[in-house]
């Protein structure tokens, strides 16, 4: 990233006097973020980012003094225009330490797009097997014992725990009782829509 990128990237208007600010040039953002997009092989090259406003922290960082280096997460809002006219609000995640760029993501629209962490042609690992990984490690547990916990099959936890097992509801109660944790509580952290029972509803009675 260059030394103009990542200063629009970081400045903040409430940083000092007013009258004393020296704005950054916001305007490269826009190549800065047409590059990242133009990376991806299927990206149609005739959206362009056409408006980019102030980049906001998304990170809870302190302002360090100059010599400690610390991971910085920015939001980018703006626009993008397509060769036929089309008009589309984006919001760019941009996430980097010093000037090496470690991670992107875009929603434009309604739809989230960036580089993918498994290998092309594979799916995304879910976040839950991360962390359900972290969960039996902090309580000593093996992937063994928490599968006789539940009653799963050791490679049904196994796969859990490489995120290539989506985490439903009815897994997640059985979960919650090896691991000694509210199961609503763990609920929320494999990130399950409060609306799903995650299981066939009974039937209604007869009438």
């Amino acid at each position: 990233m260059s030394t103009a990128v990542v200063e629009a990237l970081t400045f903040r208007r409430s940083h000092g006097p007013p009258d004393r600010l020296v704005p950054a040039d916001q305007s490269v953002l826009a190549p800065f973020l047409d590059t990242l997009l133009g990376e991806l092989p299927w990206w149609n090259r005739g959206w362009r980012v056409a408006e980019v406003g102030a980049a906001r922290s998304s990170s809870s960082s302190r302002a360090l003094s100059p010599e400690v280096m610390q991971v910085v997460e920015v939001t980018v809002p703006g626009l993008l225009n397509g060769d036929a006219g089309e008009v589309l609000p984006f919001s760019a995640r941009v996430r980097f330490l010093e000037d090496r760029l470690l991670r992107w993501q875009m929603k434009i629209g309604e739809v989230v797009i960036g580089p993918g962490l498994a290998p092309a042609g594979e799916p995304e690992p879910h976040a839950f097997g991360a962390v359900f990984q972290l969960l039996a490690e902090m309580r000593g547990l093996s992937f063994k014992e928490v599968a006789h916990r539940t009653g799963r099959a050791e490679s049904t936890i196994n796969r859990l725990r490489a995120g290539a097992l989506v985490p439903e509801r009815m897994l997640i109660e059985e979960l919650a009782r090896a691991l000694d944790l509210p199961a609503a509580s763990l609920a929320v952290i494999a990130g399950l829509d409060p609306a799903d029972p995650g299981r066939a509803r009974d039937p209604a009675p007869p009438a």
